[in-house]
């Protein structure tokens, strides 16, 4: 029993290790786009 409870803590640090090496290295930026809209002024 023991030995199943080792094992699935070590399978979580691996787990959590990934994700944060993941995090840290993975392109997380988003795609970058030019926006334009047409603006009307009233000046009046």
């Amino acid at each position: 029993m023991g030995l199943i409870i080792k094992a699935v803590l070590v399978i979580a640090v691996l787990i959590f290790l990934g994700l944060t090496g993941y995090a840290y290295l993975g392109d997380l930026t988003p795609p970058q786009t030019e926006v334009t809209a047409p603006v009307t002024l009233d000046g009046n």
